[in-house]
């Protein structure tokens, strides 16, 4: 008896109503390297793991609350994998040299996405600021405007 149990495939639908996405939004990611299956012969159903599923959330948070457009995303996407292959060579490794150059591979990764991020939270910043000067003025006219009001109202 097998103590494995062979992981849930999900169909594209499946996934895009869970996600909350539409199947082209998926087919897209696929198409832009960011989301790959598994080969699959021609004419037969995309089929995804849970780890594919978290994949997608994991671009979809991305996009839709960093706001990162999907260049960035698969600057990220890439830096991620490249990470990840280096997670991977870092466990299989107890030399300490060899880690040491795992470590110095991976700096570089991590400062890209960090450079992404922070310019992305820079021209939110920048926004919240000219958002926030807009309201003040807005609030400066409504007061103004409040003021003269008073005033009619008090001449005779």
């Amino acid at each position: 008896m097998s103590t494995q149990t062979e992981e849930r495939r999900y169909r594209i639908g499946e996934v895009a109503e869970r996600v909350g996405v539409t199947t082209r939004t998926i087919r897209y990611y696929e198409e832009l390297g960011l989301l790959g299956t598994t080969a699959r012969p021609k004419g037969a159903h995309r089929v995804y793991t849970e780890a594919d599923i978290a994949r997608l959330e994991e671009l979809i948070r991305l996009r839709d609350l960093l706001g990162l457009t999907l260049e960035e995303i698969v600057a990220l996407a890439e830096a991620e994998e490249a990470r990840a292959a280096l997670r991977n060579q870092w466990a299989e490794s107890a030399d300490d040299a060899a880690r040491a150059r795992i470590v110095e591979a991976a700096i570089p990764l991590v400062e890209r996405q960090l450079e992404l991020v922070r310019l992305r939270s820079q021209r939110l910043s920048e926004f919240a600021d000219e958002l926030s000067e807009k309201l003040r003025s807005l609030r400066r006219r409504q007061a103004a405007l409040e003021r003269k009001q008073t005033r009619k109202e008090n001449t005779p």
